[in-house]
C-alpha cells in the first residue's frame, strides 16, 4: 500500500518568475506600468518602491520610467522647437509633426504592453540595458 506523490506544480513562464508583492500576476502588473498617462507613470513609481521579489516586474517598472522621463524630454524638446518656430510664423509645421509623434508614443506603448503581457522581457535600445542593470 504505497501511497503516490503528487506531481510538483506547473512553473511559471521565463518571463514571470514568481508572485509579487503587489498581489498581481507579474505579467499584468508589468503591462500596467506601460499604460499611458499618468496612470502607468504612477504604478511604475510604486512599483520601484514596494516590488522586491519579481525581478521581472521591477525591470517593467524601471524601464517605463525611463521611458516616460524620455517622452519628458522629447516633450519639452517639441515644445521649444515650437515656440522658435512660432516666433518666425512657421509654428503650424509643429502640428503634424506633433501628431506623428504623438502616434509613435501611442504605438510604442501599445507594443510594450503586449510584449510585458506575454511575459517577454523586451528591451527598449538603451533604456532597457539601463533598466536591466538596475534591477
Amino acid at each position: 500500500m504505497a501511497t503516490s506523490v503528487p506531481p510538483p506544480p506547473p512553473l511559471p513562464p521565463t518571463g514571470s518568475a514568481g508572485p509579487t508583492n503587489l498581489g498581481l500576476a507579474p505579467n499584468v502588473g508589468a503591462l500596467l506600468c506601460y499604460v499611458p498617462c499618468c496612470i502607468g507613470l504612477i504604478f511604475s513609481i510604486v512599483v520601484a518602491i514596494v516590488e522586491k521579489q519579481s525581478r521581472y516586474l521591477r525591470f517593467h517598472a524601471f524601464q517605463s520610467l525611463l521611458f516616460h522621463a524620455a517622452l519628458v524630454v522629447c516633450w519639452v524638446g517639441l515644445t521649444i522647437v515650437g515656440f522658435i518656430l512660432g516666433a518666425i510664423h512657421l509654428g503650424l509645421i509643429m502640428i503634424p509633426i506633433q501628431l506623428l509623434v504623438g502616434l509613435a508614443v501611442l504605438g510604442l506603448h501599445i507594443l510594450l504592453m503586449i510584449k510585458a503581457y506575454n511575459n517577454e522581457q523586451y528591451e527598449l535600445p538603451t533604456l532597457g540595458a539601463m533598466a536591466k542593470n538596475w534591477v
